[in-house]
């Protein structure tokens, strides 16, 4: 579930190097350094967790005697007052890591959140369908993105254009479908091999020169259901993924109408982030 930690610490050390250029953090140079303090990160809505590596690493990179005592791991269910971890150590310290620890940690639960309410809006109406994310991540925090919508119960789609071949309407602008399935399979072999349809015939072609996945764009729940039919009465195991303006609200009637997969754009590039604090405790 969690992100490679080279790219937490990357993304955690150009974040602070934003915050505290050019003369560091003046704030809190006016605290005496000899003052500690207990603090605590509590909920203050609800929603899911994600993100806690990130949060850890910037009050490590600022500090190493920080102290984090994280008691609740991503993908865990949170209300109103739940405390999401204590953290102690010098006053100085933790008030500079405040602010870029909790824009990790509220953002990155923010797309658990939103991933976790379109899943269970699936499975609320007895659907099955698989909720995946797209590539409409923030610039630098795809893994980062990526891991939440796993802590949020959803599963990842390419993380990179190296992951798999998806052939979308630009692509096909000069070749048929059936040309290009067949040299990506043979260049291709061990890559999965998608194709984007904006209507049921091309579906059914891509599906017949072999296609993995027939992606359904922008389709009503009503043609995605016929060709669905379509696709299994000929005989096609492809898998049926459906795309396009999908949230909480219409994902259960796609998913309803057979789709496998779901991919919901608004998991990473939509998300609003989950209400965070930092409380403090004990000076």
């Amino acid at each position: 579930m969690d992100p490679p930690l080279a790219a937490v610490r990357r993304a955690v050390a150009l974040a602070l190097a934003e915050d505290w250029l050019p003369l560091g953090d003046l704030s809190a140079s006016l605290v005496d350094p000899s003052c500690t303090a207990e603090t605590a990160i509590v909920a203050r809505a609800d929603g899911v967790v994600a993100g806690r590596l990130c949060a850890m690493e910037a009050f490590g990179q600022v500090d190493p005697i920080v102290d984090v005592d994280w008691r609740a791991p991503d993908g865990t269910v949170v209300t109103p007052g739940t405390v999401v971890a204590d953290v102690s150590g010098p006053l100085r310290s933790i008030l500079t890591a405040e602010r870029t620890a909790l824009n990790f940690l509220c953002h990155l639960s923010g797309v658990a959140t939103t991933t976790r309410r379109v899943v269970e809006a699936v499975a609320a109406a007895g659907a099955s369908a698989r909720i995946v994310d797209t590539r409409k991540t923030l610039p630098g925090l795809r893994a980062l993105q990526k891991a939440a919508v796993r802590a949020g119960g959803g599963r990842n789609h390419r993380g990179s254009l190296s992951d798999g071949v998806l052939l979308k309407d630009n692509h096909l602008g000069g070749v048929s479908i059936a040309d290009a399935v067949a040299r990506a399979r043979e260049q291709y072999p061990l890559r999965i091999v998608e194709v984007e349809c904006d209507r049921p015939d091309q579906a059914m072609e891509a599906a017949a020169a072999g296609a993995h996945v027939v992606m359904l764009d922008n389709m009503t729940p009503d043609v995605v259901a016929g060709t669905v039919h379509a696709l299994r009465a000929a005989g096609h195991g492809v898998l049926v993924e459906v795309s396009g303006g999908l949230d909480e609200t219409t994902a259960p009637a796609y998913a309803a109408a057979g789709a496998d997969l779901l991919s919901v754009g608004a998991l990473t590039h939509s998300a609003r982030a989950l209400d965070l604090g930092l409380d403090l405790v004990r000076p």
